[in-house]
């Protein structure tokens, strides 16, 4: 009779996936920068377990669990899922709107919609997030960064990439050119962004539709030294695909494109549908 000790039997077990290391932070500050828009600063000695990214669309993963289950980072993720999967902390995605390594913390923007229970888990906790308390993060992933040598930018997105979008314009080198539209549901949630100067901010104020339509009269014919940025919701994220990579024809190694969130669901069923058909962008 073979045990699951058994050098026979086990070398036959798939390899169990090392754990994400957890980063413990604290709040220490929140400022409401937009009537939408509230940024948390997060810091502390968990710090230095982040896996530093210098990726402008970095992102982190909040692990948060219920107040009600009296649990308390760092969590043991794999006891909880055999044992009291009901009390698995959600897990949501941030992007990391500044690192700040001398001081040990990063900001992270959240956009609030809603109220009580419609307002979304991540949501609700940072808006009732006080100094001093705790969040377990894992981290941080990332894949673009504007090319120094990309002579025209094009940035796309909406309020969930506005934190990657004003990295990005940030981290530019001063004689960049190109144009960032950022669709907004508000006109009064706009922000003062530091930009190259030649680089074109246009809010667009309304209906996402309209996003697409202004990503349309762009004139994208020259692809050389052109390098774009598009994030925004996933059916829209698949209409603006048509628009660059199908009509402009721009190679797809030259565009960074994914959808950061999908109308009418929360993001455990958005991450589950990426693997299906429906979740698909590049198709």
């Amino acid at each position: 009779m073979q045990t699951a000790t058994d050098p026979s039997r086990s070398a036959d077990l798939p390899a169990k996936r090392p754990a994400r290391p957890q980063a413990v932070l604290e709040v220490q500050a929140k400022t409401r920068i937009s009537p939408r828009l509230l940024r948390l600063t997060l810091g502390g000695e968990g710090f230095s377990a982040l896996r530093r990214s210098e990726s402008t669309d970095a992102y982190v993963k909040l692990l948060i669990a219920d107040p009600a289950s009296g649990l308390h980072p760092p969590y043991d993720l794999e006891a909880l899922r055999e044992q009291s999967p009901e009390l698995l902390p959600t897990r949501r995605t941030y992007t990391v709107r500044r690192w700040d390594d001398e001081h040990q913390r990063i900001d992270i923007d959240v956009v609030l919609h809603g109220e009580g229970e419609d307002s979304g888990v991540a949501a609700r906790w940072a808006d009732e997030a006080q100094p001093g308390d705790l969040i377990a993060l894992n981290g941080a992933g990332g894949g673009y960064t504007p090319e120094p040598d990309t002579r025209r930018h094009v940035l796309i997105g909406d309020h969930a990439a506005l934190p990657a979008i004003a990295s990005a314009l940030e981290s530019m080198a001063a004689d960049a050119t190109g144009i960032a539209l950022v669709h907004l549901e508000h006109e009064e949630d706009r922000l003062e962004l530091r930009r190259p100067e030649g680089l074109e901010l246009r809010w667009v104020i309304g209906t996402r539709e309209e996003l697409v339509e202004q990503v349309r009269d762009l004139d994208l014919e020259d692809h050389e030294g052109l390098q774009v940025f598009c994030h925004v919701e996933r059916g829209v994220t698949k209409q603006l695909r048509q628009v660059l990579v199908k009509d402009a024809g721009i190679p797809r190694e030259q565009i960074s494109i994914s959808a950061y969130w999908a109308l009418g669901r929360i993001e455990d069923q958005f991450q589950a549908e990426k693997r299906e058909a429906v979740g698909k962008i590049d198709g």
